[in-house]
């Protein structure tokens, strides 16, 4: 399986690194899919930042292996479960089973709104639920362990020159 990680730098060997912000799967290193999301996230992450280039890292990873050997925890689609996962990672108060890896949903921009509502209490789980099904959300996986870093290779990365399209 291929998957691709946006960034402002190659990036051959993911590292953990602690995270100083509430992210929907925990700390972790992040990957999709999705190129063109990963695109999408490496351009924003250069403007955010103000520095570095655009770049789309190529990973290939055997999730059959993985499924083996890992605590996977996968959510098919938004719902309760996943959305109470969110909002205790982004508090950072959850005290759940660790994973190795975590696949789901990504809760975006789109639904921002809506998961902040839920978050600090003005939305109830079912709500929120009814708020962000009109949306077509794209998958995230969290590597959040070394042992489940150690099973991505880094294939290749390509990056998006100024003026330049992908």
């Amino acid at each position: 399986m291929l998957l691709y990680h946006g960034s402002s730098m190659e990036i051959e060997e993911p590292l953990l690194i602690q995270q100083t912000r509430g992210l929907d799967f925990g700390a972790g290193f992040y990957l999709t899919t999705r190129e063109e999301q990963a695109r999408s996230f490496a351009n924003r992450i250069v403007s955010i930042r103000k520095s570095g280039i655009p770049t789309v890292n190529y990973y290939e990873f055997d999730d059959d292996t993985a499924k083996k050997s890992l605590h996977i925890k996968m959510f098919q689609k938004p719902n309760a479960e996943w959305l109470q996962f969110i909002r205790d990672n982004r508090l950072k108060i959850y005290e759940g089973i660790p994973y190795d890896i975590i696949i789901g949903p990504v809760a975006n921009d789109r639904i921002f709104p809506t998961l902040q509502a839920f978050v600090i209490g003005q939305f109830t789980i079912e709500a929120a639920l009814v708020a962000i099904k009109p949306y077509k959300l794209f998958d995230q996986y969290c590597f959040a362990t070394e042992k489940a870093l150690s099973m991505l290779n880094f294939i290749h990365s390509v990056t998006r020159l100024e003026g330049e399209e992908w």
